[in-house]
This record gives C-alpha cells, sequence and structure tokens, in this order.
C-alpha cells in the first residue's frame, strides 16, 4: 500500500478547525466538526454527497463564513471574509471546475490578478523567470506561452495548481481532482502531490474515490450527515472500513456478475458521422453493435463526442451520414419519441435537464414519458389511483427516500432524484438501455445500488451502453469496452483483456492495437 510509505516531515499542526457549524436554513451541513491536520500531510476528505465535505472547505477559503467555530491556522486564530483573506494566509483552493480563461495564455491565467509590473506595465520577463523557476521547483512540464483552449485536461489541472502555488499556498485544497483524468493523468497528479508533501505543502484531497485515499493520503476524515464519523491513518484502515464509517452499513464495493451468453444484436450503428456546419467532423464513421445480455462501456476523456453520440443514438440530432438500428429496424431519421416508444431507455447525463421536471410531483416524474400507456393510462386518460399505486410499487423496490409521492422531486436528494430515473427507465420492457454517467454525483450507496440494477437487466437478456467518465466503474460492469476519441472509436478491448494503463493509452489517442469494434 502506498500510503504506508508516505512520511510527514512535519508534525505540528498546520491547521485547525474546532467546532464549525454551518446551516441553510432548517439544514445543518457541518455539526461541530473538529479537523486537525498537520503540515506536509495530504488528508483526504471523504463522504457521501450532502455529508458536507465542500461546504467545509469552502469555509476554509473563505467562501462562506461559519455560524459557529473557530479556525486556528499555524496557532493563529483567524476570521475569514473572503477567498482573499484566505490567499493572504497562504491556503489554495482548486475547484472541481476549473476557474481559467480559455482565451488567454497558461503564463497570463497564472499570474492574472498577481502581476508582477514595471513602470506601471505588466513585467512579463519577471513573470516567465518566476513561475518557470516554481514549475522546476515542483517537477510540473507546463508550456507557458501555450492557449489555454489547446490543453488538456490534465495540463490544465497542472495550471490550476501552479496559479495556487504561485500565489504562495502551502495549504492546498483540491475538490475531486480526478474526476475526469486518464489513468496516466491521475498518476502524474498523484506524484506531484507526493512532491509538494515531501517539500512541506499541506494537502487537503475531497474525494469519493477511496481506491484512491489508500493509495495516496496519510490519512481520512470522514464525514456523514455533517458529522466527523472517524479520522484514521490510512495505513491501518481498509477501503470496506471506510465505506461503512461513510455510509453507516457494510457496501459491496465490487459488482458480481453472473456468466450470462450474449443473445442478438439489438442495438447497431453503421458508419455514423455527425458534421458541424457540413465541415468539421464530430463523429467520424462510427460503429458497434450491442447484443442482449450484455454490457459495453464507452470510455474516454470527456469532450471527444460522448455528448454529440448520445444525441444521435437517442434522436436529439439527425445523423449526417450512416444508419442506426434497434434490433433489425432502421431508426435512423426517427425522433426520441417514437425511439423511445419502440424499446430505448434512457438514463441522461443530466438528471436535472434531460431526465427529470423537478417541480413537478414524484409520481408524475416516475411516470414521465410513459404516462399514456398502461397499466397507469387507458384510453390516454390517467387513472390516478392505478399511478399511485405504481408510483408506491418502484419507491418501495428502489429504496427512493421520499415523504410522499405528492412531493415535488426537487426536495429529493441527488441520489434519489437518480434512482427515481433509473427506476423509471428500467420499470418499462426496453431491449435496449443507454445509461449515461448513471452514478455522477450520487453516493456510495446509491452507486452500489445502479450497478446492481444494471447488472439485473443484463441477467434478464437486456442489451446496455454503459457511458462512463469513471474507468475502474467501466471496467468492473462491461463485458467489453469501446474507447473513444476525437470522435471516433480507436479501440475495442475484452473486459479480461483489459489492462488499465493500456486503455488510458487509447483515452489519450494512442493508436488501435486491439479488434475491431463491431462484432458482427
Amino acid at each position: 500500500m502506498l500510503s504506508g510509505s508516505l512520511k510527514l516531515l512535519s508534525m505540528s499542526v498546520e491547521l485547525e478547525m474546532q467546532g464549525v457549524v454551518k446551516r441553510f436554513g432548517d439544514l445543518v451541513a457541518n455539526d461541530h466538526i473538529d479537523l486537525s491536520v498537520q503540515g506536509g500531510e495530504i488528508r483526504a476528505l471523504v463522504g457521501e454527497n450532502g455529508a458536507g465535505k465542500t461546504t467545509l472547505m469552502r469555509i476554509l477559503f473563505g467562501l462562506y463564513r461559519p455560524d459557529e467555530g473557530e479556525i486556528w491556522i499555524r496557532g493563529e486564530k483567524i476570521e475569514f471574509n473572503s477567498p482573499s483573506d484566505a490567499i493572504a494566509r497562504r491556503i489554495g483552493m482548486v475547484h472541481q471546475h476549473f476557474m481559467l480563461f480559455e482565451d488567454l495564455t497558461v503564463i497570463e491565467n497564472i499570474i492574472y490578478g498577481m502581476e508582477p509590473r514595471k513602470w506601471g506595465f505588466v513585467d512579463r520577463k519577471t513573470a516567465h523567470q518566476q513561475v518557470e523557476a516554481l514549475a522546476q521547483r515542483y517537477g510540473f512540464q507546463i508550456k507557458l506561452d501555450a492557449k489555454l483552449s489547446t490543453l488538456s485536461v490534465g495540463e490544465r489541472q497542472r495550471v490550476e495548481i501552479v496559479k495556487t502555488l504561485y500565489r504562495g499556498a502551502d495549504i492546498l485544497i483540491l475538490d475531486e481532482p480526478t474526476a475526469v483524468l486518464t489513468p496516466q493523468e491521475r498518476d502524474e497528479l498523484f506524484n506531484v502531490l507526493r512532491e509538494l508533501s515531501d517539500q512541506g505543502k499541506t494537502i487537503i484531497l475531497i474525494t469519493h474515490k477511496l481506491r484512491e485515499v489508500m493509495e495516496l493520503s496519510h490519512s481520512a476524515t470522514v464525514l456523514r450527515s455533517g458529522k466527523v464519523m472517524g479520522s484514521v491513518r490510512t495505513d491501518q484502515t481498509s477501503i470496506e472500513e471506510l465505506a461503512r464509517m461513510m455510509v453507516g452499513r457494510e457496501v459491496f464495493l465490487k459488482a458480481e456478475k453472473p456468466s450470462v451468453n450474449p443473445g442478438e444484436v439489438v442495438f447497431k450503428m453503421h458508419d455514423v458521422s455527425l458534421y458541424e456546419d457540413h465541415s468539421r467532423a464530430l463523429l467520424q464513421s462510427v460503429s458497434f453493435d450491442v447484443r442482449g445480455g450484455e454490457i459495453v462501456g464507452l470510455a474516454g476523456v470527456a469532450g471527444n463526442g460522448q455528448a454529440e453520440l448520445v444525441d444521435v443514438l437517442m434522436g436529439f440530432r439527425q445523423a449526417s451520414a450512416g444508419q442506426i438500428f434497434l434490433g433489425s429496424e432502421d431508426v435512423t431519421r426517427l425522433n426520441v419519441g417514437p425511439r423511445r416508444e419502440k424499446g430505448i431507455s434512457y438514463i441522461p447525463e443530466d438528471r436535472y435537464r434531460r431526465g427529470l421536471a423537478i417541480t413537478a410531483s414524484v409520481a408524475e416524474n416516475l411516470a414521465m414519458g410513459f404516462q399514456e400507456q398502461g397499466p397507469i393510462s387507458k384510453r390516454g386518460v390517467i387513472n390516478q389511483h392505478a399511478l399511485e399505486l405504481w408510483a408506491n410499487n418502484l419507491i418501495q423496490e428502489y429504496d427512493i427516500r421520499t415523504n410522499d409521492i405528492s412531493e415535488m422531486a426537487g426536495n429529493l436528494s441527488g441520489g434519489n432524484l437518480q434512482k427515481m430515473v433509473v427506476a423509471r427507465e428500467f420499470s418499462h420492457r426496453a431491449q435496449f438501455i443507454l445509461a449515461n454517467q448513471p452514478t455522477r454525483g450520487v453516493d456510495i450507496g446509491a452507486t452500489e445500488f445502479i450497478h446492481q440494477q444494471l447488472i439485473r437487466r443484463r441477467s434478464a437478456g437486456d442489451g446496455i451502453l454503459l457511458i462512463s467518465a469513471d474507468l475502474s466503474e467501466v471496467m468492473m460492469l462491461s463485458d467489453r469496452i469501446l474507447v473513444i476519441f476525437g470522435g471516433k472509436i480507436i479501440a475495442s478491448v475484452q473486459v479480461d483483456e483489459a489492462d488499465e494503463q493500456q486503455l488510458g493509452l487509447y483515452m489519450a489517442g494512442s493508436p488501435q492495437t486491439s479488434e475491431p469494434a463491431t462484432a458482427e
């Protein structure tokens, strides 16, 4: 275990948060939280969605003011009124969504707001010297004069970290830093963080990926429902114990897939392309199929054509070329409604934009899209008693935590909203399921449940296309993995032959060396 080899250079306490309370109306997001972190330590802050992790770190960074409690930095009691106060105390935060300017160069992004000046003008020579020295000191490889828009996600993240260090940060907060990285980029980031720790920087890592907690951190603090469940050294605990502290029960972290012999092809794309303004190719000759009783995973770094593939697959946009089949039927020219009627279930990436009506009731959301079908409706008229029975059965079967079926959907937590989408889409017979980021933004307990439901539908003979930014999820659930890069399917690998490092190379654009994407 790599965490066991990490050694703290300092035994002095760098920061303390004592009795911190933060309320949002009746919601207590942080409930008398105590946190103590040593200098040079990598501390993981873990917990389910809504546990209070990000709120606590936003307090430390000056974005929120606590309602109660104290913050001590290097033995001095501090009150922050803004992030500027935190930066002045050498605290930096790398947000999950980068705070960078696309049209500026790397050096311009790094020095923005803190430009060295000479005779009233920005001193670019001094800026280059300072940033180059900083990058060299910590082993960063960055292109200072490149436009940010030309950089990969991993390169942008390094820019964010250098920007934070340029502002003098000794305490770095990173919020879900590996969410969109390839395995290689993740490993490079971990090496950087270990080097920063070795040089005395204190790092707080907000994450839900417990394997990364065990690999990288010295210790972990677990939050649940706004309270601290405990702080443990990672070389003295296990993934299972951390998960149990997070959820309050035993969690099965590895999905068990029974053996299934794939059946007939239930979905097929053949030579599908999509062009923007009849020139730029967003999808290029995409061909693959999905058989009944198999999960085909689609892996790739965000922005490589996944969104366009979903739009064309579902009928939100028409393909510029190629054909799309559901079973043996050509559905290329059909739009969303008819495709769903013919047997496509769809779990969207953004449940708020495409999956739900948050001002409608729980019952209405559970019927949405199927409200004119039996048993909910008869001759186009909704049977209220049948709707209530339908909704209550799904709430019980899928363990959706709600006060009542008439409750407004927007009152439910993110995990329960996602389970509501899954319940609706899985409650009707569909030969093909498109699951796009099905566990994004949900906690470990809801993730476990959704994985079980996907495997259940696979065992029932449905074909599933799983699109996920979490490569470990793709590798765990899939029978076959496709890799998309630049709008092309560049690799297809059987899961028992899949290697994380090789998949990462494909995701970064390495050429195809494996079998064809289709299984015709």
